[in-house]
């Protein structure tokens, strides 16, 4: 049996920490070395990736040749006869430029980030408390793992985890939710990812991910008001999701 998901007992309770939320996000995403905004490139490292010179996989200004080899899993940057271990999540200095790896073993990519934040931080509709839902997670009908991109453009293998029915203008639409895991790999979250008639009316043209959060034993929320763009909303470094 399918279940609605039946909107929070108190809803403005629920909203409070909305917009201090946002602005959290704002002021990261205008300061944060790893934001978006300062993302110049993302590449497969494959067995190995050569990134400095001007003739490099990944040319980056001022920086001597360094590459990147990815064994069993394990990824190094070697420059000078140095080797040092790099872990997912992790930022590390070259220059002027933070480098970050991401994805699974064998698939990983390196992030590039520059010095400088461009673009703007997003703007927001009005916090609508009605768009706010408590209710279970129904089982999925076919466990299994499929390969997406992350809201941060990087192919993870995510697992099925089920799927939630919300009424929303007098229909009833069921979401699929995945289990993607985080930039670290050791932990996971509930996302998805949807697309309504604002998408290139308002909000990014290929969808926003939205979290459904635990909120107590088989009971989840879904709000839609914290629901996010991909990166590459913020630069064109990034792969969209499909």
């Amino acid at each position: 049996m399918a279940f609605v998901l039946s909107a929070a007992v108190r809803p403005l309770e629920a909203q409070s920490d909305v917009a201090p939320e946002r602005a959290e996000f704002s002021a990261w995403l205008a300061t944060a070395p790893v934001s978006p905004l300062a993302a110049i490139a993302l590449h497969p490292i494959g067995a190995e990736l050569r990134i400095g010179p001007a003739d490099a996989d990944v040319p980056l200004d001022g920086v001597p040749e360094h590459r990147l080899r990815q064994r069993a899993g394990a990824i190094t940057l070697e420059s000078g006869g140095r080797s040092r271990a790099m872990r997912h999540g992790l930022p590390v200095r070259v220059g002027r430029y933070t480098l970050t790896t991401g994805g699974p073993a064998g698939r990983a990519v390196l992030t590039v980030f520059g010095a400088g934040h461009n673009g703007k931080p997003p703007s927001y509709y009005a916090i609508e408390p009605a768009l706010t839902f408590l209710g279970p997670l129904t089982p999925p009908t076919q466990p299994g793992t499929v390969r997406v991109l992350g809201a941060d453009g990087v192919e993870v293998e995510a697992a099925e985890a089920g799927s939630v029915l919300v009424r929303i203008g007098g229909e009833r639409v069921r979401l699929r939710v995945l289990r993607l895991p985080t930039a670290g790999g050791e932990e996971s979250e509930l996302e998805i990812f949807f697309r309504d008639g604002t998408n290139g009316r308002g909000t990014y043209p290929a969808g926003r991910f939205v979290a459904l959060v635990p909120v107590g034993p088989g009971r989840y929320r879904l709000d839609f008001n914290r629901a996010r763009n991909p990166f590459c909303a913020y630069s064109s470094a990034y792969p969209c999701p499909a």
